[in-house]
């Protein structure tokens, strides 16, 4: 491998791309990780500049290569049961839920579900604490832009250090394990799987049509990626899509500062619909 320069002219032709096509905004302080994330792919290549990287992105129709590069660009950080205060207010939260759904029907939608442990983790949590579950007509719609997490996602399998914080009755009740050269590994079970279905979607330029509201929303710690214009426009877009009093979880480093009139800050970055 060696090293290439990533000129200036070349990082603003970068940020100018992915923000167009993702709504993904790179502070000019990111130089040096851009050219770090991006620089095994033109080794890869065989390229010998960055801006033969970019005329290869911008030409291919396929938009193969584009969500390649995102996935270098982005951070796919995630973990079970993450943000602890959230999933408490939750366990509150279903007896309202339970007393409005008559039909035994709740549909929720994880934006930005990476490799499948935040959806996973909302039926684990419902297999937990809804009484009945397996009675009820549970459907998660979970959604990323890159396909390399949402394969790992669909998969569902996953290292011993990634469920060793998970209670042991809870990986019994949603895994099964299997040995692979040696280590373990663990799977959710068909039963819990079936329950998701997973989709590739860009939350800025996919058009939202869906024919029913969801009862819930998760986009936690993807719109930090976003600019103020873009995250004002996708929580409006968020916001039609939930029916009254329903909630929309973000990131705990991620606040609204808009739509006051639609979404009422509950704490710990839950918003409810108005």
């Amino acid at each position: 491998m060696y090293e290439i320069e990533l000129k200036p002219e070349e990082f603003k032709l970068f940020r100018t791309y992915i923000y167009e096509k993702v709504g993904i905004s790179i502070s000019e302080e990111k130089q040096t990780l851009v050219k770090g994330r991006l620089s095994k792919r033109l080794n890869e290549l065989e390229l010998k500049s960055f801006k033969e990287y970019y005329n290869r992105l911008v030409s291919d129709t396929t938009g193969d290569e584009l969500l390649f590069f995102v996935s270098l660009i982005s951070t796919n950080v995630t973990s079970f049961f993450r943000e602890e205060t959230q999933w408490r207010w939750l366990q509150g939260y279903l007896p309202e839920l339970i007393s409005s759904k008559r039909d035994k029907k709740i549909r929720i939608w994880s934006a930005g579900c990476s490799s499948g442990e935040e959806p996973y983790t909302i039926l684990m949590f419902l297999q937990n604490y809804l009484p009945d579950f397996e009675s009820w007509d549970i459907k998660i719609l979970a959604t990323d832009i890159s396909p390399k997490v949402l394969k790992c996602a669909i998969e569902g399998c996953y290292e011993s250090t990634q469920i060793e914080q998970l209670p042991k009755n809870m990986v019994m009740q949603s895994f099964e394990k299997f040995d692979v050269k040696n280590e373990m590994k663990y799977q959710i079970k068909s039963a819990l799987k079936k329950r998701v279905l997973f989709r590739l979607y860009n939350l800025v330029t996919d058009e939202f049509f869906f024919k029913n509201k969801f009862d819930m929303i998760f986009c936690r710690n993807v719109m930090i990626y976003f600019d103020n214009k873009t995250r004002h426009q996708l929580v409006g877009r968020f916001a039609q899509l939930l029916p009254k009093g329903s909630p929309l979880f973000l990131g705990s480093s991620e606040s609204l500062t808009t739509h006051k009139e639609t979404l009422k800050l509950l704490g710990s970055s839950i918003y409810q619909k108005l």
